[in-house]
């Protein structure tokens, strides 16, 4: 015997949902999870291909198809088109619970391997194996952000660490080596060597003074500006290595 399903119900599963709120009711549609952005970003301009299936719902995990006399009243038109575009635009992409916690997952080991890249064991000078960081970033209670990127939260996750774990840390150090004229270095020596932890070579000829040094990476731009700005082209700045390789004790 057929059961006949009722005509206001559509089931559909491994669906991303986008809903909008409007008028007082819930509306909304069924897309495939990576074309809701690829259209919010322009990429994709064909609204077939972002949905799964053109009905719009009340529910569509209950398969609730929203009634057309709602929907005009909401949205002020009949036009199902006009209607999706509206709430691909405006609307919020609901996240199942599993998938949620899959892109959590990525996106802080991500954001562990980042740090690992970056910092350091400060006595050793030996970078730390991401598992660690992971561990770390669980004991100082960092909570990663799924609407930011991996990279945007690396500086805020380093500063926890280091006030709010028992892992020492700290950010890995660049050697570069500086070389300008001899009458540019003796005029700019002191504002140079201000960005420097650790001077390890310095070396003044007859036409150029060189120095090699450990400097906090973020002050790669603050001594290549002074440079630009202050040799006219003719001081030059060159990284060597970027974590410290320093061997263990």
């Amino acid at each position: 015997m057929r059961v006949n399903q009722p005509s206001n119900q559509i089931k559909l599963t491994n669906v991303s949902v986008v809903r909008l709120k409007k008028g007082g009711k819930r509306f909304e549609i069924a897309c495939y999870k990576n074309k809701v952005q690829e259209w919010r970003n322009g990429v994709e301009s064909n609204i077939d291909d972002v949905l799964q299936i053109s009905n719009i719902f009340v529910n569509v995990s209950k398969g609730e198809v929203a009634k057309a006399n709602d929907l005009e009243k909401a949205f002020g038109t009949s036009n199902t088109n006009e209607i999706v575009k509206e709430i691909l635009k405006k609307g919020e992409v609901q996240v199942g619970e599993k998938e949620r916690e899959h892109d959590i997952t990525s996106l802080r080991k991500e954001l562990a391997t980042l740090v690992a890249e970056k910092c350091v064991e400060p006595s050793t000078q030996r970078p730390y194996p991401v598992g660690m960081i992971e561990k770390a970033m669980t004991e100082a209670g960092y909570s990663v952000k799924t609407n930011k990127t991996a990279k945007s939260q690396v500086s805020e996750c380093i500063k926890l660490l280091q006030t709010s774990s028992n892992l020492p840390i700290q950010r890995a150090r660049m050697r570069v080596r500086v070389t300008v004229p001899t009458k540019d270095g003796k005029r700019l020596r002191e504002h140079i060597l201000e960005g420097a932890e650790q001077v390890e070579e310095e070396e003044t000829g007859q036409a150029e003074w060189d120095v090699v040094m450990l400097i906090d990476p973020g002050q790669f731009r603050v001594i290549n500006e002074l440079l630009q700005k202050e040799c006219k082209g003719k001081g030059r700045m060159e990284t060597l290595t970027f974590a410290a390789t320093g061997q263990a004790n």
